[in-house]
């Protein structure tokens, strides 16, 4: 890893690197940041860093980490070479981290059901007994869990991924959390002189299964153009901002998706309730302006009374619920979101907590007392 111990202006404005005084080394973080992106830096190799001058304060120490961090991150990831490790491996996890694997990587895994992982295992990942020890083994630790206290506990708890993660390591948070744990996430990383991206995606299972994810980023862009390699093994990211601003976007992207699934039932059921044969309707429509992803990935399920979960109601209740809160905390009101997540609600009263997303239809059947005939695949 690259260490930097001084840094000194020469007369022809560039800079070298020595061990001088930590009087010389500018004092500020935005000061170190465009220093190391606007100038040339001479960065020597060494096995491990240097002992920090018998002088040096605990700000010169956080300064040169940071420089070292910095210096690392922007290093290119490469298979063979980059230490990945991944948590979470349920419906969307255990198809990203195969992708990865199958590019070539050497991963870590943990998962707090070690069954979920065995599939990865036997196609080459570790399995690891903590966040923490997946951490000490990487260099860039993925996590796609279930809820926001989930990411909280294995990226922040007592044997979190920033407990072992060393500096210059990469967290990567690809569950739909909220945006501020994204931004108190990537504070503590930078601390500690690592750096955390939240990246959630769209594209469900067969996204995953694909590797056709959209891939929303907050961060910092040059972390983002750094990771590249491993986003393209799962989809396509957009780098949309500062941390938080990857989380803010895939919220958006979940009331765009409430609505339209609403719409998509309620489409089918009027269809239905008019005499039209379903299928013959939906291909009327697939080529106009009411087609849409939603349709094209979850018509045909819906039909077939196909309820597997691509992304649980659960979880999509938990979005909802996420998106409901900031609307309130930006006094936003958005009522065809409220209405989505209360039919989604309602789906959780009847036990249908666990079933895909589509399932939706069974509530708007419920209010009518009418079914939809099925038909098979």
């Amino acid at each position: 890893m690259a260490s930097v111990v001084t840094m000194l202006r020469c007369s022809s404005g560039s800079l070298l690197l020595s061990r001088s005084h930590p009087s010389c080394i500018p004092r500020s973080h935005s000061q170190l940041r465009s220093l190391y992106r606007h100038l040339h830096l001479h960065i020597q190799p060494s096995p491990s860093p240097p002992p920090s001058p018998s002088s040096s304060s605990s700000g010169y120490r956080s300064q040169t980490t940071l420089v070292r961090a910095m210096a690392h991150t922007e290093k290119e990831v490469v298979a063979g070479r980059t230490k990945v490790g991944w948590i979470g491996t349920g419906v969307m996890g255990q198809a990203m981290c195969g992708h990865i694997l199958d590019a070539g990587f050497s991963v870590t895994v943990f998962n707090r059901t070690a069954s979920k992982a065995e599939g990865l295992c036997k196609k080459g990942a570790v399995m690891a007994d903590s966040p923490s020890a997946v951490a000490e083994n990487s260099d860039v630790v993925f996590t796609i869990v279930g809820y926001p206290a989930d990411v909280r506990e294995v990226i922040l708890g007592e044997k979190g991924i920033l407990k072992g993660l060393r500096p210059g390591g990469v967290v990567v948070d690809m569950t739909t959390s909220e945006p501020s744990l994204a931004r108190e996430i990537f504070a503590v990383a930078q601390e500690k002189g690592c750096d955390a991206v939240d990246a959630p995606v769209s594209g469900g299972d067969k996204g995953a299964k694909g590797g056709t994810l959209a891939i929303m980023a907050g961060g910092q862009q040059a972390t983002m153009s750094t990771l590249a390699p491993l986003f393209k093994c799962m989809g396509s990211v957009t780098y949309m901002g500062p941390a938080g601003s990857g989380q803010s976007c895939k919220l958006a992207n979940q009331v765009t998706i409430a609505s339209t699934m609403v719409g998509l039932v309620e489409g089918m059921l009027y269809a239905h309730k008019a005499g039209l044969d379903v299928t013959t309707y939906l291909q009327a429509i697939a080529g106009g302006a009411a087609g849409s992803k939603s349709l094209e990935l979850y018509a045909g399920r819906i039909q077939s009374r196909d309820f597997a979960p691509g992304f649980y109601v659960n979880h999509f209740v938990k979005d909802l619920g996420i998106a409901l809160e900031e609307c309130k905390q930006m006094g936003l009101a958005l009522p065809g979101l409220a209405l989505a997540q209360q039919l989604y609600v309602s789906l959780k009263a009847h036990d249908d907590g666990s079933l895909g997303t589509q399932s939706l239809i069974k509530a708007l059947e419920r209010l009518n007392n009418i079914t939809l005939p099925q038909v098979s695949k």
